[in-house]
């Protein structure tokens, strides 16, 4: 408990009063200004486009919660060889550095020689997009490195959800004549609603801390970075780069308010679809 009240609690109180107060530009001597840094942020130009930006993403990564599920499925499937191959290899990005990775999708994606455009030009697509200068494109394709980078921590989770459903479960659907299909979504997905839900939450709240990957893929000098800024790239940006502390803090605060409002309508929620039994 003590380690959480100083490395959590106190920065988010200390961080709450530096909201209401304004520094230099040195980051020092504090004056106490009320809410007008919260006044500011409301009337940013640029805070509809970074919020829009920060729910697109992270609706796009949840999408990933899904396709793990399949996933973790089809590795768990009974009689399958080499089981735990497939889980290292499905893990092994997410132990990797996120702006590492982040910068072998940036060649990915480049407009000039990347391996996807080079594939669209092979099967007759003259002039595909250049994906990370180009707004909207460059959104989409940090979101689908968002999804990638997210699967092997998902399918950990869930293939340790699917050990401790019961096999006779499964035996008994199948001697009530359901097919592989319907014991999947009748029998698996109903008892992995409780590992669903948590990383559900989990890929909500990383969504909402976008950063890194869209730093490393786009940069400051991208021209599409205008377009596709997140909640924490203008908490930077007012914090770091402009060295606004008081207005970078009442841009963190509002990502807690953010973050702590989706949450609890999906605490609200899930009592229509897990089940914990």
């Amino acid at each position: 408990m003590l380690g959480v009240l100083v490395f959590y609690y106190y920065p988010i109180i200390s961080n709450l009063w530096t909201s209401f107060t304004a520094t230099n530009a040195f980051g020092g001597d504090p004056k106490f200004v009320g809410v007008d840094n919260y006044v500011d942020l409301l009337n940013r130009p640029d805070l509809p486009s970074a919020l829009v930006n920060t729910l697109f993403y992270t609706a796009v990564v949840l999408l990933g919660v899904p396709l793990s599920v399949v996933i973790a499925a089809m590795i768990e499937l009974p009689g399958l060889k080499g089981r735990t191959i497939y889980r290292v290899l499905f893990f092994m990005p997410y132990l990797a550095m996120p702006v590492a990775i982040a910068q072998v999708w940036r060649i990915f994606f480049n407009g000039n020689f990347g391996i996807l455009n080079q594939g669209l030009k092979a099967i007759g697509i003259a002039e595909p997009p250049y994906w990370l200068s180009t707004p909207g494109f460059a959104m989409l394709a940090v979101a689908f490195f968002g999804i990638w980078s997210s699967i092997g921590f998902n399918v950990i989770i869930l293939s340790a959800g699917l050990k401790g459903i019961s096999p006779e479960l499964y035996e008994a659907a199948s001697l009530d004549g359901a097919s592989a299909w319907r014991q999947f979504r009748t029998v698996t997905v109903p008892l992995l609603t409780p590992s669903i839900f948590f990383l559900t939450i989990m890929t909500a709240i990383g969504g909402f801390q976008l950063f890194d990957g869209l730093y490393a893929m786009l940069g400051p000098g991208n021209p599409a970075i205008n377009q596709s800024r997140s909640l924490v790239y203008l908490f930077y940006n007012e914090a770091f780069v402009q060295q606004n502390k008081g207005g970078g803090a009442a841009i963190a605060m509002f990502i807690v308010l953010l973050v702590g409002i989706a949450t609890a309508i999906q605490f609200w929620g899930q009592k229509k679809w897990v089940h914990y039994e």
